[in-house]
């Protein structure tokens, strides 16, 4: 099985390729050293050297910030194995992000689960939460301007046993552009979408490539911040970080567990 994992910058990509090279070995600091590098036109993917009985590489891509650069370097990579004919079998999307509060969804319509700083989300949908038009009466996603989409739906078993083995929560992650700075807009995403627990802002480029080339997507998210008022004492990027690479071998865990015929078509 081969998996491309997508990040937007170095440091998630270095604790997802600790976490999955710790996979089977023991804690994420316990990781072996060896990883190669493979070239690609513009990019450098990191690949662990593949443990366990059943052999699982495990790529990871540090493609850059937002929808449009995460979009970029993940067709970038699922063309390049395609052509070479060792096709990826599932992208991810993968990193740190925030996580929708008490705070932020005490004023939305329909306030539900929240997602604390240290923990990690599995997304049920991966969502464009900010691509459509501004009109009078609102925001309106651009479905409804008659045309694209906004939701990706990763394999609904494939989610169950990732967050499972992670001990991660499920919901929908949302895919920004603009990260949220204000209580009335992280209250706002969450009456739009009752079901976010985590922003971040290169899901969804992942999901329309993988969509492009028929690959299916996930997205894992480790919360490092509120959703909302920005407040950098509150951050906890380390904390999350370590959350993401425990997360990054729970994921190999359950790809052992669950090959991809037990989910690709759910």
């Amino acid at each position: 099985m081969r998996v491309l994992v997508v990040t937007a910058v170095a440091a998630e990509r270095d604790a997802v390729v600790r976490g999955a090279a710790a996979a089977g070995t023991g804690p994420a600091e316990e990781a072996p050293g060896r990883v190669a590098e493979l070239a690609l036109p513009g990019y450098v993917l990191h690949r662990p050297a593949p443990a366990g009985p059943q052999p699982l590489v495990i790529d990871v891509l540090a493609a850059g910030v937002g929808p449009a650069a995460a979009a970029a370097g993940t067709a970038t990579a699922l063309a390049a194995a395609a052509l070479s004919g060792s096709p990826y079998d599932l992208a991810v999307s993968a990193g740190i992000g925030g996580g929708f509060t008490a705070t932020a969804t005490a004023t939305a319509a329909a306030p539900g689960r929240t997602a604390p700083v240290g923990s990690v989300v599995v997304s049920d949908a991966i969502v464009a939460a900010d691509l459509g038009a501004e009109t009078p009466t609102g925001f309106v996603p651009v479905t409804e301007l008659g045309f694209g989409t906004v939701e990706h739906r990763p394999p609904a078993a494939l989610v169950r046993a990732v967050a499972e083995a992670a001990g991660a929560q499920r919901g929908d992650v949302l895919t920004v552009s603009t990260v949220t700075g204000s209580a009335e807009r992280a209250a706002a995403l969450v009456a739009a979408r009752p079901g976010a627990l985590a922003e971040a802002m290169e899901g969804f480029g992942v999901a329309e490539a993988a969509a492009a080339h028929g690959v299916p997507v996930l997205e894992i998210r480790a919360v490092s911040n509120p959703v909302g008022p920005r407040d950098r004492a509150a951050w906890r990027i380390g904390d999350a970080l370590e959350a993401l690479a425990g997360a990054s071998a729970a994921l190999r865990e359950a790809l052992r567990a669950a090959p991809a015929e037990t989910w690709s078509s759910s």
